[in-house]
């Protein structure tokens, strides 16, 4: 079979089986493992020869510990120093330790046990750190535990690339000779690379960013990382630790942003190969056949994690539950572990079989990590024997105030704070929500009505009489969760006023569309600010400046929306959907549309608005609808992108 037809196998598979996991909310990790198996040679058989793929595949490692060195970042080590030091590396140290006593117990080697104990001691920081983030726990305790550990787990994976490798040596006095060896020539390539980076790499960018080209600075990061990557190689050690250490001198620049938004594009369609060539070695038969032994190795190790965290976590002088919580969070097999298990297959370091096992189980771990995180805070409290009524305090209103005609707030930020200062002056009552425990804390300590929690939660949209408000505000800015929270306000309560603050109008119609009743941008009431003391100040009547602003706001800030792109205007898929552009149109004497009037032309078929018309080098901003159109006439439009480009052909061609 060609390559051809195998690449097209590949892609056809990766793009139907992660939409379809993506449609299930499961990790598109799971969905490129299980492509992978589809067309490898435990599946159809589409891809004969995946060794031709491995290499190119590595390099998805090679960008995910450049950007991983992008993330990585001293201060925020040393701020946490207390949990990674007494929990993170302690857990990695004692998990190594007793995977590694497992293995060998059940007569595996050592260099296949240590490998083994490196492989299930890690967990899944792209999946935890996303479902962390989507639900809100990140600020929760158990979840700043979580990635406490995490954060050491990432750091722990650079000298498991370097270690295993070496595992591979026949003696065991050579082994640990050239273990030193490679210790002394890691220490000389770190410092080379330390010296070199923070020196050479920031003008180095400094001078690329000066040409303003962004197809050099995406060739000028790729460079950087493949030299890195292939110095550490030269000197015997892995790609993936220079990439990593490339990350780190460019983590503290003013480009880290740029690079990461550069890089993430190939890290992430490399990667995605990188699993579906794991995905290709996994033996579904194994399952099949060896269910039991299956269940049995992601069950123990399952749970060895979360007794071992829970311990760390209560000895480091955490709550109980939130070390159970945590233990449940971290508990899965984790992407670098199969990245340690395609090395360990490379150098022929663990039987075929027991790789086999170790995929399956821990891709099924993987696959219930988003239940266990959702559950891991009920499942704690019953471990802990604790009532959710007892820890729930702040999910309740102070001294149990009844309210009515109240306003609910969304959001007890800066802008949150803000809206309750000017109610209480008013002598308005309010309760807001928030999913800080830190600031609900604070501000309980205060005397103000905060409850804790997402606001997407129906109990807590009850315990804040929601049926009895006056007005509903959401503060936070976020438009997807403003959307997720106007919905399920509407289906609890249809008719109670909601306002919404958003940073622009991107999302001015899908918020409307949800049910919010006046939508706030940031951006559109900051230029109204900005446009009132321009004009104030240039001698226009304040009444004038009063009636201008308010017709803008009651015709839902149509003069502001539409504007003309620029060279660094973002023009990607998801940009151009939601943002309405500015264009001119000059017509010509061969026009379509010289000889019709405005009207004829039909603009809301087009789903386009009339800016204004410039005509004689005189501009007027809302012509008639019946004026006729003329040669060398300038049309000014707003709308979508593609829309305003179909608009234009028909200005010109008329179709």
């Amino acid at each position: 079979m060609s390559h051809f037809v195998e690449i097209l196998a590949i892609l056809t598979s990766a793009v139907v089986i992660v939409w379809l996991f993506r449609r299930l909310h499961l990790p598109a990790i799971l969905a490129y493992l299980v492509a992978g198996m589809l067309v490898g040679e435990h599946g159809f058989s589409f891809v004969v020869d995946q060794d031709n793929y491995e290499h190119f595949a590595e390099l998805g490692i090679v960008f995910l510990l450049f950007t991983l060195g992008l993330e990585f970042s001293v201060p925020k080590l040393m701020a946490m120093r207390h949990l990674v030091v007494s929990v993170g590396s302690l857990q990695v140290g004692i998990s190594l330790a007793i995977f590694t006593l497992f293995a060998w117990f059940l007569g595996q080697s050592f260099a296949s046990s240590l490998t083994i104990g490196s492989i299930l001691a890690l967990s899944s920081t792209a999946i935890v750190i996303r479902q962390l983030s989507e639900t809100g726990a990140m600020k929760r305790k158990a979840g700043q535990i979580s990635v406490a550990i995490l954060l050491f787990q990432d750091v722990a994976v650079v000298p498991f690339l370097i270690i295993i490798p070496m595992l591979a040596l026949d003696g065991q006095s050579s082994m640990f000779l050239e273990l030193l060896f490679a210790l002394v020539k890691g220490v000389f390539v770190v410092g080379l690379l330390l010296f070199t980076g923070k020196w050479l790499l920031p003008r180095l960018f400094n001078l690329v960013a000066q040409v303003r080209t962004d197809e050099l600075f995406v060739l000028t990061t790729l460079l950087v990382t493949l030299v890195a990557a292939a110095l550490t190689q030269w000197f015997g050690l892995s790609m993936a630790l220079g990439a990593f250490l490339a990350g780190m001198m460019l983590g503290e620049s003013q480009y880290k942003h740029q690079l990461e938004a550069d890089i993430r594009p190939y890290r992430d369609i490399l990667l995605g190969l990188f699993f579906v060539t794991v995905g290709m070695k996994l033996d579904i038969s194994i399952l099949l056949s060896s269910p039991l032994m299956v269940l049995f190795v992601m069950v123990a190790f399952m749970a060895i994690k979360v007794l071992v965290i829970k311990s760390l976590a209560v000895k480091a002088g955490e709550s109980a539950k939130d070390g159970w919580a945590s233990g449940f969070m971290l508990a899965q097999m984790g992407e670098f572990g199969f990245v340690l298990i395609a090395l360990a297959n490379q150098f022929k370091i663990i039987p075929v079989d027991v790789a086999s096992i170790l995929l399956v189980s821990g891709v099924i771990s993987m696959a219930i990590t988003p239940y266990m995180i959702d559950n891991a805070r009920k499942w704690a409290l019953w471990l802990n024997q604790e009532k959710p009524e007892d820890t729930e305090s702040l999910e309740q209103l102070p001294d149990n105030k009844d309210l009515k005609d109240h306003v609910i707030i969304c959001g007890f930020g800066r802008i949150g704070q803000t809206v309750s200062r000017f109610l209480k002056q008013e002598k308005i009552p309010f309760v807001a929500i928030d999913i800080d425990p830190l600031r609900t804390t604070k501000a309980r300590e205060a005397g103000e009505n905060v409850l804790f929690g997402s606001s997407r939660q129906a109990e807590l949209l009850h315990a804040a009489h929601l049926s009895e408000a006056k007005l509903v505000v959401i503060a936070f800015g976020e438009d997807q969760q403003s959307i997720e929270i106007i919905k399920k306000i509407r289906s609890l309560s249809p008719d109670v006023p909601i306002l919404v603050r958003t940073r622009n109008d991107d999302q001015l119609d899908n918020l409307q569309a949800a049910g919010a009743n006046e939508v706030v941008p940031e951006s559109l009431e900051g230029s109204l600010m900005l446009v009132s003391q321009v004009l104030s100040l240039t001698g226009v009547p304040f009444s004038r400046i009063l009636r201008r602003v308010q017709k803008e706001r009651k015709n839902h800030y149509n003069h502001l929306h539409g504007f003309f792109q620029g060279e660094h205007t973002d023009m990607s898929p998801e940009a151009i959907d939601r943002i309405e552009f500015a264009h001119a149109i000059l017509l010509t004497e061969d026009s379509y549309a010289c000889g019709y009037s405005i009207r004829s032309l039909n603009m809301a078929n087009s789903k386009v608005a009339l800016i204004a018309m410039r005509r004689d080098g005189i501009e007027c901003e809302e012509p008639e609808l019946d004026t006729v159109l003329q040669s060398q006439d300038t049309i000014v439009v707003r709308g979508k992108p593609y829309r305003v480009e179909c608009f234009e052909r028909l200005v010109h061609e008329g179709h």
